[in-house]
Protein backbone atom coordinates (compact mmCIF):
# COMPACT_ATOMS: atom_id res chain seq x y z
CA UNK A 1 0.00 0.00 0.00
CA UNK A 2 1.07 3.58 -0.61
CA UNK A 3 2.68 5.50 2.26
CA UNK A 4 0.21 7.78 3.99
CA UNK A 5 0.37 10.75 6.34
CA UNK A 6 -0.44 9.99 9.95
CA UNK A 7 -3.50 11.67 11.43
CA UNK A 8 -2.75 14.63 13.62
CA UNK A 9 0.59 15.32 11.92
CA UNK A 10 -0.02 18.64 10.23
CA UNK A 11 3.40 20.19 10.78
CA UNK A 12 4.53 19.05 7.35
CA UNK A 13 2.16 21.47 5.63
CA UNK A 14 3.75 24.41 7.41
CA UNK A 15 7.22 23.34 6.33
CA UNK A 16 6.00 22.89 2.77
CA UNK A 17 4.72 26.46 2.70
CA UNK A 18 8.25 27.64 3.51
CA UNK A 19 9.86 25.55 0.76
CA UNK A 20 10.05 28.25 -1.91
CA UNK A 21 12.08 30.81 0.12
CA UNK A 22 14.34 28.00 1.33
CA UNK A 23 14.74 26.78 -2.25
CA UNK A 24 15.86 30.25 -3.40
CA UNK A 25 18.36 30.49 -0.55
CA UNK A 26 19.60 27.00 -1.40
CA UNK A 27 20.27 28.03 -5.01
CA UNK A 28 22.13 31.16 -3.93
CA UNK A 29 24.53 29.12 -1.79
CA UNK A 30 25.54 26.95 -4.77
CA UNK A 31 27.81 29.72 -6.08
CA UNK A 32 29.33 30.37 -2.63
CA UNK A 33 31.82 27.53 -2.27
CA UNK A 34 33.35 28.94 0.92
CA UNK A 35 30.00 28.54 2.72
CA UNK A 36 29.74 24.84 1.97
CA UNK A 37 30.65 22.21 4.56
CA UNK A 38 32.80 19.99 2.34
CA UNK A 39 34.21 17.84 5.14
CA UNK A 40 30.77 16.95 6.48
CA UNK A 41 29.58 16.17 2.94
CA UNK A 42 32.37 13.62 2.41
CA UNK A 43 31.59 12.17 5.84
CA UNK A 44 27.98 11.67 4.73
CA UNK A 45 29.04 10.10 1.44
CA UNK A 46 31.29 7.62 3.23
CA UNK A 47 28.62 6.61 5.73
CA UNK A 48 25.91 6.32 3.06
CA UNK A 49 28.01 3.49 1.65
CA UNK A 50 28.89 1.87 4.97
CA UNK A 51 26.29 2.78 7.62
CA UNK A 52 23.44 4.85 6.11
CA UNK A 53 21.32 4.76 9.26
CA UNK A 54 23.91 7.00 10.94
CA UNK A 55 23.33 9.64 8.25
CA UNK A 56 19.60 9.66 8.86
CA UNK A 57 20.16 9.82 12.59
CA UNK A 58 21.97 13.08 11.90
CA UNK A 59 19.02 14.13 9.74
CA UNK A 60 16.86 13.88 12.86
CA UNK A 61 19.32 16.07 14.73
CA UNK A 62 19.19 18.57 11.85
CA UNK A 63 15.42 18.69 12.19
CA UNK A 64 15.68 19.31 15.94
CA UNK A 65 18.26 22.10 15.61
CA UNK A 66 17.14 23.88 12.42
CA UNK A 67 13.48 22.81 12.28
CA UNK A 68 13.72 21.44 8.74
CA UNK A 69 14.38 18.04 7.27
CA UNK A 70 16.10 19.22 4.10
CA UNK A 71 19.72 20.28 3.83
CA UNK A 72 20.36 23.99 3.61
CA UNK A 73 23.87 23.25 2.30
CA UNK A 74 24.07 22.42 -1.44
CA UNK A 75 27.57 20.93 -1.06
CA UNK A 76 26.32 17.36 -1.46
CA UNK A 77 24.63 18.12 -4.80
CA UNK A 78 27.61 20.10 -6.09
CA UNK A 79 30.21 17.45 -5.15
CA UNK A 80 28.06 14.59 -6.41
CA UNK A 81 27.58 16.41 -9.72
CA UNK A 82 31.33 16.99 -10.05
CA UNK A 83 32.13 13.35 -9.29
CA UNK A 84 29.49 12.21 -11.76
CA UNK A 85 30.94 14.50 -14.44
CA UNK A 86 34.47 13.18 -13.82
CA UNK A 87 33.31 9.55 -13.96
CA UNK A 88 31.38 10.17 -17.17
CA UNK A 89 34.40 11.87 -18.76
CA UNK A 90 36.47 8.81 -17.85
CA UNK A 91 33.97 6.64 -19.71
CA UNK A 92 34.08 9.00 -22.68
CA UNK A 93 37.87 8.92 -22.76
CA UNK A 94 37.79 5.12 -22.89
CA UNK A 95 34.79 4.48 -25.12
CA UNK A 96 34.06 7.63 -27.14
CA UNK A 97 35.89 8.96 -30.20
CA UNK A 98 34.16 12.34 -30.49
CA UNK A 99 34.77 15.29 -28.18
CA UNK A 100 31.43 16.86 -29.10
CA UNK A 101 29.55 13.63 -28.43
CA UNK A 102 31.45 13.13 -25.17
CA UNK A 103 30.36 16.59 -24.00
CA UNK A 104 26.76 15.70 -24.88
CA UNK A 105 27.02 12.46 -22.87
CA UNK A 106 28.36 14.27 -19.78
CA UNK A 107 25.57 16.85 -19.86
CA UNK A 108 22.93 14.17 -20.51
CA UNK A 109 24.07 12.04 -17.59
CA UNK A 110 24.16 15.01 -15.21
CA UNK A 111 20.73 16.28 -16.23
CA UNK A 112 18.79 13.09 -16.83
CA UNK A 113 20.47 10.49 -14.59
CA UNK A 114 20.90 12.71 -11.55
CA UNK A 115 19.10 16.05 -11.50
CA UNK A 116 15.96 15.51 -13.57
CA UNK A 117 15.37 12.04 -12.13
CA UNK A 118 15.62 13.46 -8.64
CA UNK A 119 13.25 16.31 -9.44
CA UNK A 120 10.70 13.96 -10.94
CA UNK A 121 10.92 11.56 -8.01
CA UNK A 122 10.58 14.41 -5.56
CA UNK A 123 7.81 16.95 -5.24
CA UNK A 124 8.71 20.27 -6.84
CA UNK A 125 10.73 22.37 -4.36
CA UNK A 126 10.24 19.74 -1.64
CA UNK A 127 13.92 19.70 -0.86
CA UNK A 128 13.92 16.82 1.57
CA UNK A 129 12.59 14.43 -1.08
CA UNK A 130 15.40 15.55 -3.38
CA UNK A 131 17.86 15.04 -0.51
CA UNK A 132 16.67 11.45 -0.18
CA UNK A 133 17.27 10.91 -3.90
CA UNK A 134 20.77 12.41 -3.63
CA UNK A 135 21.62 10.22 -0.64
CA UNK A 136 20.35 7.13 -2.42
CA UNK A 137 22.05 8.04 -5.68
CA UNK A 138 25.60 8.31 -4.34
CA UNK A 139 26.18 4.64 -3.36
CA UNK A 140 24.52 3.63 -6.63
CA UNK A 141 26.94 5.98 -8.39
CA UNK A 142 29.88 4.27 -6.68
CA UNK A 143 28.71 0.85 -7.83
CA UNK A 144 27.15 1.58 -11.23
CA UNK A 145 29.70 4.18 -12.37
CA UNK A 146 33.00 3.83 -10.49
CA UNK A 147 33.23 0.09 -9.78
CA UNK A 148 31.52 -0.60 -13.10
CA UNK A 149 34.14 1.50 -14.91
CA UNK A 150 37.06 -0.53 -13.61
CA UNK A 151 35.23 -3.81 -14.29
CA UNK A 152 33.87 -2.70 -17.67
CA UNK A 153 36.46 -4.58 -19.79
CA UNK A 154 35.15 -7.78 -18.22
CA UNK A 155 31.49 -6.78 -18.00
CA UNK A 156 31.12 -5.87 -21.69
CA UNK A 157 32.73 -9.08 -22.91
CA UNK A 158 30.70 -11.86 -24.47
CA UNK A 159 29.72 -14.91 -22.48
CA UNK A 160 27.70 -16.00 -19.46
CA UNK A 161 30.08 -14.71 -16.75
CA UNK A 162 29.93 -11.06 -17.95
CA UNK A 163 26.14 -11.29 -18.19
CA UNK A 164 25.92 -12.71 -14.67
CA UNK A 165 28.29 -10.20 -13.09
CA UNK A 166 26.77 -7.20 -14.88
CA UNK A 167 23.25 -8.11 -13.81
CA UNK A 168 24.31 -8.76 -10.22
CA UNK A 169 26.12 -5.42 -10.03
CA UNK A 170 23.12 -3.51 -11.34
CA UNK A 171 20.78 -5.51 -9.07
CA UNK A 172 22.79 -4.58 -5.95
CA UNK A 173 23.12 -0.93 -7.03
CA UNK A 174 19.41 -0.54 -7.78
CA UNK A 175 18.29 -2.41 -4.66
CA UNK A 176 20.54 -0.31 -2.44
CA UNK A 177 19.13 2.85 -4.01
CA UNK A 178 15.58 1.82 -3.06
CA UNK A 179 16.68 0.66 0.39
CA UNK A 180 18.13 4.11 1.09
CA UNK A 181 14.91 5.66 -0.19
CA UNK A 182 13.09 3.62 2.43
CA UNK A 183 15.47 4.75 5.18
CA UNK A 184 15.06 8.38 4.12
CA UNK A 185 11.28 8.40 4.29
CA UNK A 186 11.09 6.08 7.28
CA UNK A 187 12.56 8.77 9.56
CA UNK A 188 9.63 11.09 8.83
CA UNK A 189 7.24 10.72 11.79
CA UNK A 190 4.18 11.75 9.78
CA UNK A 191 4.50 8.95 7.19
CA UNK A 192 3.06 5.47 7.60
CA UNK A 193 3.60 2.30 5.53
CA UNK A 194 7.00 3.45 4.34
CA UNK A 195 7.80 -0.18 3.50
CA UNK A 196 6.17 0.71 0.18
CA UNK A 197 9.57 2.07 -0.86
CA UNK A 198 11.04 -1.43 -0.51
CA UNK A 199 8.67 -2.98 -3.05
CA UNK A 200 10.82 -2.16 -6.13
CA UNK A 201 13.58 -4.31 -4.66
CA UNK A 202 11.33 -7.36 -5.01
CA UNK A 203 10.72 -6.52 -8.66
CA UNK A 204 14.46 -6.13 -9.28
CA UNK A 205 15.18 -9.50 -7.64
CA UNK A 206 12.53 -11.19 -9.79
CA UNK A 207 13.70 -9.58 -13.06
CA UNK A 208 17.42 -10.21 -12.57
CA UNK A 209 17.32 -14.02 -13.09
CA UNK A 210 15.13 -13.47 -16.16
CA UNK A 211 17.68 -11.06 -17.63
CA UNK A 212 20.53 -13.46 -16.85
CA UNK A 213 18.79 -16.47 -18.43
CA UNK A 214 17.83 -14.42 -21.48
CA UNK A 215 21.45 -13.33 -21.97
CA UNK A 216 20.73 -9.60 -21.50
CA UNK A 217 23.85 -7.68 -20.52
CA UNK A 218 22.96 -4.24 -19.08
CA UNK A 219 26.56 -3.08 -19.31
CA UNK A 220 26.76 -3.70 -23.04
CA UNK A 221 23.30 -2.19 -23.52
CA UNK A 222 24.08 1.12 -21.80
CA UNK A 223 27.59 1.42 -23.23
CA UNK A 224 26.30 0.91 -26.76
CA UNK A 225 23.47 3.36 -26.14
CA UNK A 226 25.71 6.21 -24.94
CA UNK A 227 29.08 5.86 -26.62
CA UNK A 228 30.16 6.00 -30.25
CA UNK A 229 32.66 3.16 -29.81
CA UNK A 230 30.35 0.16 -29.76
CA UNK A 231 31.36 -2.80 -27.60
Amino acid sequence: MLPTVSKGRSSSSASTSRSNPMFIQYLRRIIKWQQMDIEYTFWQMLHLCTSPKVVYQHTKYHKQTKNQWARDDPAFVVICSLLLAVATMAYCAAYDHSVGHAFFVVISVLIFHFLLTGILLATFCWLYAFDVHCNSFFPMFVMAYVIHYFLSPLLVAHGFIPVLLSNLLFMVATSYYHYLNFLGYDVLPFLERTTFFLYPIGLVIVLTPIFILSGFNPSRYFMNMYFSHRV
